[in-house]
């Protein structure tokens, strides 16, 4: 049988499951894109483990008329960086991008944003550019949102760290890149009081205003903030009645009005145990950092690492998501993520999932498994609905 394939759960009728090919020991991250020719194409990255410099960006397809995923294709090989998180963008003008970040080591302070264009729907690819006047440390994640005034809405967080610490996430703040010239030119909008909220993932609001989502650093619950006047301005974040931990989620406007959430339905209070950090597992020689232990810093809140990345969980809102009364999981383990190692089979996360749904009303989430490979799920939002674990 092949797994790429598209086949029905062995215990649920009314799900499909696929297991892309990886080309490495290790796969992450999947960001999932409707194209213009409505292929639904993933991205991912893959390699030893997160943070070494054989780390690259991957991409596989699923055309409309096949149920079956193409054998993946590299995209990025920097001996010199990990390259990370990748995003697709269908651009207005037929131009499909792709973003992604690039670091040295563990230090996503060091991280750039690089860009490729494609003008053939992802079949050839322009060469690679680094994305100018961004700061050190700007991270991506989530994909561009194209405003009703025609404006790209470039989610981004800056990875930030105090003198002489090694990065963990603890003073990590979210920003909006804004351009009203198809990408040539960018102005940086700060979320005000933002600090331990990243991935933020904006989505159209019922009445037409922004809304958009966090990952938590503190494993405590996803978060929401809103924009009146297209982008320019953002209220302070606060949370919802969703738990993170510490892990990425992703929204979706739906065709039908309401939203869909997937995320990891845990939290710290969840955790039996704690890490250091996500990169506690490399060396990078870098002797004039250390990285800072929890317990050391009685007054200043830290990044909680260590929470379990599962179950993996679609809930869906009929209120902008101020109430979330439908969630299923797709997947259920221990979720343990004490440590990143694929080749020794130690990591058991479901984690970092990308949502989106196609013509035909489907929903199709992408997520790790194990961080060995990425799985494909496709459901109707109604399935959520049906025997829904409140």
């Amino acid at each position: 049988m092949n797994k790429a394939q598209l086949s029905v759960h062995q215990e649920d009728p009314k799900r499909q499951v696929a297991d892309l090919q990886s080309l490495c020991v290790q796969a992450h991250a999947a960001n999932l894109m409707v194209l213009h020719d409505q292929t639904l194409a993933c991205v991912w990255f893959g390699g030893s483990m997160e943070g070494k410099s054989d780390i690259s960006v991957f991409m596989s397809k699923l055309n409309p008329e096949s149920d079956t995923w193409s054998a993946p294709v590299q995209l990025s090989n920097d001996a010199e960086r990990s390259e990370q998180n990748p995003i697709l963008f269908p651009a207005p003008n037929g131009e499909l991008w792709l973003l992604h970040t690039a670091q040295q080591s563990g230090n996503q302070d060091t991280a750039i944003v690089r860009r490729r264009i494609s003008k053939d729907n992802g079949m050839s690819w322009g060469a690679t550019e680094q994305m100018n006047g961004l700061a050190l440390g700007t991270f991506v994640r989530q994909p561009i949102h194209v405003h009703t005034d025609g404006a790209w809405l470039l989610p981004t967080f800056d990875c930030r760290i105090l003198p002489g610490e090694k990065w963990d996430g603890s003073h990590d703040l979210s920003a909006v890149l804004r351009s009203t010239d198809q990408g040539k030119s960018w102005t940086r909008i700060e979320v005000p009081n933002s600090m331990g909220c990243v991935h933020m993932n904006i989505v159209p609001a019922a009445d037409g205003k922004l809304l958009a989502f966090f990952r938590s650093r503190w494993a405590d619950f996803i978060y929401t903030t809103s924009s009146v006047d297209g982008g320019l301005t953002w209220s302070t974040p606060v949370p919802t009645e969703l738990p993170n931990n510490n892990s990425s989620i992703q929204a979706l406007r739906l065709k039908d009005g309401r939203l869909a959430m997937i995320f990891n339905h845990s939290s710290a209070l969840d955790a039996t145990e704690r890490r250091a950090s996500l990169y506690d597992e490399l060396e990078d020689g870098d002797a004039s950092k250390h990285e800072v232990k929890s317990s050391h810093v009685s007054n200043e809140r830290r990044a909680f690492w260590g929470a379990p990345r599962a179950p993996m969980t679609l809930a869906l809102s009929e209120d902008d998501g101020q109430t979330w009364p439908w969630k299923r999981h797709l997947e259920v383990g221990d979720g343990y993520c004490m440590s990143n190692d694929s080749a020794r089979s130690v990591n058991r996360e479901y984690s970092y999932p990308s949502l989106r749904q196609t013509a035909d009303g489907a929903l199709h989430v992408a997520y790790t498994v194990f961080r060995q490979h990425i799985r494909h799920a496709k459901v109707m939002p109604d399935w959520i609905v049906s025997s829904s674990a409140h």
